[in-house]
């Protein structure tokens, strides 16, 4: 028998869900024949067979996660031994890497101070002591914490895992925030000018180029562990895109190079393939710096997360009249809120407000 095992599939994610298998147990399976597909990095890939043969065996089920370099499927050995080598196979070390734990997991529980009678009660009612608030003397546990916290959890109902789009995103959230030293810079831009029914994104993305050709250090990745940074000549333009599934970061390649038709073009097609789930994994990758447009909902101002080892992300807020003073004088006028947030390690706060003065000045012109 022989195995194949999940191979990696870009951007640093460790695991991925499996959504369908297109194979059953005892299928007789030619080279390139789709296996499996499975949810990672927000994309569903399809992963193909490596060789020929028959399966005798499906390491996991659907909606199960499954590790990279963990087995999927098990080839006969026969057919084995007229393959070379296996495509994605990863090098088994038999090591075993231990998680590091999180503030929901065992370690927090432990580090609470409770009786061995309150840890089995809350065992017995499937209450986590790290999410209880202690109400006893020294900040310990009482039966009426655990109690409580037990009819919050029966009243809220039963838990939700995430998977797929939500959980890939959550692990991308829970990285940046330990990493990236964030600030933001806000600003307003006069809008007034603009055409009745200006293409806001276009504009917006080439206030973006501006910026990016004011202070280019905001085009850029950030290599933590060696503290430097590469700035990029090419503008690769990842942009979020709100969904019931979760958020998307398409990227749109070298918007430098393209016009404002090509550009319009490619946000079009962008948006079918992520409402038809069929973007390319490749165009989920990459991204040197970030656009989100929140006020086509709601808000005016945000703090967005950056997404290493980008160090940028401008995001626009609700169009809206608001009373401006202009030449000293109170006016009406049409306003784009701004807010760009930045990794304070690579960029610095004159940088960042250069930038965005740039990207203000071009969204301020009458087209």
């Amino acid at each position: 028998m022989s195995e194949f095992v999940l191979p990696d599939l870009g951007e640093g994610l460790q695991e991925a869900e499996i959504v369908t298998w297109h194979v059953n147990m005892g299928d007789q399976v030619v080279t390139d024949q789709p296996l499996v597909s499975v949810e990672t990095d927000k994309a569903v890939v399809e992963i193909p067979s490596p060789r020929a043969g028959r399966i005798t065996r499906l390491f996991a089920a659907s909606g199960e996660i499954v590790k990279v370099g963990a087995p999927l499927v098990a080839f006969d050995a026969a057919a084995a031994a007229d393959q070379g080598g296996i495509v994605g196979e990863i090098e088994a070390t038999g090591e075993i890497v231990a998680e590091a734990p999180t503030a929901e997991g065992p370690a927090a529980a432990a580090a609470v101070k409770a009786t061995p009678a309150m840890r089995a009660l809350a065992r017995h009612l499937g209450v986590d002591l790290a999410v209880i608030s202690p109400s006893g003397p020294d900040g310990a546990v009482t039966k009426s914490d655990v109690e409580r916290a037990a009819k919050v959890l029966a009243d809220a109902g039963p838990l939700e895992p995430v998977r797929g789009v939500r959980r890939a995103m959550a692990l991308r959230m829970a990285q940046a925030n330990a990493e990236v030293a964030s600030a933001t810079v806000v600003d307003d831009a006069d809008i007034d000018a603009w055409p009745a029914k200006e293409d806001v994104t276009i504009r917006l993305i080439r206030a973006l180029m501006a910026g990016c050709e004011a202070e280019p250090s905001l085009n850029a990745w950030y290599d933590s562990r060696a503290s430097g940074r590469r700035i990029h000549g090419v503008i690769d333009l990842g942009i979020a895109v709100d969904t019931k599934d979760g958020l998307f970061v398409p990227v749109l390649r070298n918007i430098g190079g393209r016009d404002s038709a090509d550009i319009r073009s490619g946000v079009d097609r962008m948006k079918v393939d992520i409402k038809e789930r069929t973007v390319p994994p490749e165009e989920l990758r990459g991204a040197t710096i970030t656009l989100s447009n929140f006020g086509t909902i709601a808000g005016r101002y945000a703090t967005p997360i950056v997404v290493p080892p980008q160090v940028a992300i401008l995001s626009a807020g609700r169009i809206a009249a608001r009373v401006v003073a202009v030449d000293g004088e109170p006016a009406v006028r049409r306003t784009l809120p701004l807010s760009l947030t930045f990794d304070h390690r690579a960029v610095s706060g004159g940088e960042a407000s250069r930038f965005l003065a740039a990207a203000m000045a071009d969204l301020e012109l009458p087209d």
